[in-house]
């Protein structure tokens, strides 16, 4: 058995599909319908949405079998992801990858396997839709051109999901989406015992900038800072966008010195970057720093409150690092 080669692009795609937060959600009609059209089309007995999460492919959508994941080394759609077009094997017996995968002798004895690979419009593959035979197969064109068009569709379904989780202009987290996030990461930490940190901000003076040289500016401008930001963080680390120009962000297993350096390293790409590039103005933020207390805060939301605060009391201020919720009472 060949186990499925990871991605180059691995870290960003595993960041956009828990982004999506679809993992683990309840069956949803606008999924089922399109397994249950492509089991009918094509004569199957098994057709399935399928996601690829860091160590298991998980099944948005199942139609034909009785469980809704399995391993990522002995999944057919983590070969799919690795492609451009269509992953088909007419016969899983007399292929060198396969003919010893378990999922081949043992249940569900897959014989047949075509997979549609699942490609956000930003070049990120998630999964795949695709179709099992216990017996050995050809794909004909006409069939490949079917299941890339069912394939277009799940895609839309997706991106209808991430529409309502993600934020337009910025493209990450909106509220909700990251207040849920942040909450599972806050289980995780209590459960493990690990620190947590949050940090409220807002961009200083950004009515200015939208009075002064207009909307389009404003966005370009919220959308340098979201760059920048991304790119001082790790990928473990979730940002959202609150709302207008205020964001958040937790971290897991770090502190405030450690947030405190971010925000400073924040703050001089920026200025780097506005003497580069001549703006005519400068991005700059204030922040409220809260550690994670059990005690204190048992939802995100609390956390959020603390932070909040914590900003105000630096904007009214204008102190140049960040005040924690200890400070702001």
């Amino acid at each position: 058995m060949t186990a499925p080669r990871i991605p180059l692009n691995e870290a960003e795609r595993i960041a956009a599909l828990q982004t999506l937060e679809i993992l683990d959600t309840p069956p949803e009609e606008r999924f089922d319908r399109l397994t249950r059209l492509a089991r009918r089309l094509f004569n199957v007995p098994v057709a399935l949405v399928s996601l690829v999460d860091t160590d298991r492919q998980w099944f948005k959508s199942v139609d034909g079998l009785s469980f809704t994941q399995t391993t990522r080394d002995v999944s057919f759609c983590g070969h799919t992801i690795l492609e451009e077009n269509l992953f088909i094997v007419p016969d899983t017996t007399v292929d060198a990858r396969f003919h010893d995968n378990p999922l081949v002798t043992d249940g569900p004895r897959i014989r047949f396997y075509a997979g549609c690979p699942l490609t956000m419009p930003g070049g990120i593959t998630l999964g795949s839709i695709c179709l099992m035979d216990t017996r050995p197969r050809t794909f004909s064109e006409e069939d490949q051109r079917s299941l890339r068009d069912i394939g277009q569709i799940v895609i839309r379904e997706l991106v209808a999901f991430e529409l309502a989780t993600t934020d337009e202009l910025t493209r990450i987290p909106n509220r909700r989406a990251f207040e849920r996030i942040a909450q599972h990461a806050l289980n995780i930490c209590k459960r493990s015992h690990k620190p947590a940190v949050l940090t409220y901000f807002d961009l200083d003076n950004f009515k200015a900038i939208n009075d002064s040289f207009g909307h389009a500016e404003g966005d370009r401008a919220l959308v340098e800072f979201v760059t920048t930001l991304r790119g001082a963080v790790r990928n473990t680390d979730v940002i959202g966008r609150l709302g207008g120009d205020e964001f958040a962000a937790i971290f897991v297993d770090t502190d405030d010195i450690w947030i405190a350096a971010i925000w400073q390293r924040i703050r001089e790409t920026l200025a780097q970057n506005r003497a580069r590039n001549r703006n005519p103005y400068p991005i700059d933020f204030s922040t409220g720093t809260v550690t994670y207390d059990a005690s204190r805060h048992p939802t995100v939301g609390h956390m959020l409150e603390d932070a909040d605060r914590a900003m105000y009391l630096m904007k009214q201020s204008r102190r140049s690092r960040p005040v924690t919720a200890r400070e702001a009472g």
